[in-house]
């Protein structure tokens, strides 16, 4: 993950239950291309992580929250023309999934500073999108965003799983 790791993890800090830094077990990181079938990437990622990690029993919610925040990213905080890069130079989504004894985290890194908008009011659940949010709030613990401070620019979308006792 390099050095932006505490960019990523500030927030999780705030309104939570100390996390012990001594207490991260591992983590593990992808860069993402800017086309749609980066999401089937991620699954495999996440799939291959949790297996190593032995959190199997939480990869349909995981994966589901993972798909949904990469797609978001790159539905919404891609620039059109980010996907004919093939630099591999700063990429323009990036997966993090973090662990601890007692959670996991899932956060996406996307070059837009935008916020991430969850659709108000009544939700129209025959709509073919417009639901990722709603879903990563109602399978996730929690969840938030934050601008990327430094050299990097754009925002981080993260999700967090209680994955074992407090």
């Amino acid at each position: 993950m390099g050095t932006n790791g505490s960019t990523v993890l500030e927030p999780l800090r705030q309104g939570l239950p100390p996390i012990d830094p001594g207490a991260v077990s591992t983590s593990a990181s992808c860069a993402l291309p800017a086309c749609f079938e980066a999401v089937r990437g991620a699954r495999k990622f996440t799939s291959a992580t949790l297996d190593r990690w032995d959190l199997n029993d939480c990869f349909d919610d995981v994966a589901l929250v993972v798909s949904e925040l990469v797609t978001n990213a790159l539905r919404h905080a891609v620039p059109t023309d980010e996907g004919t890069r093939e630099d591999g130079q700063n990429p323009p989504v990036r997966l993090h999934l973090m662990r601890w004894a007692s959670r996991l985290v899932c956060a996406v890194r996307d070059p837009s500073a935008q916020s991430p908008e969850a659709r108000g009011g009544e939700e129209d659940f025959s709509a073919e999108s417009g639901r990722g949010l709603f879903l990563v709030e109602s399978f996730s613990d929690s969840w938030g965003w934050h601008p990327l401070a430094g050299a990097l620019q754009g925002k981080v979308v993260w999700a967090l799983f209680r994955v074992g006792p407090e």
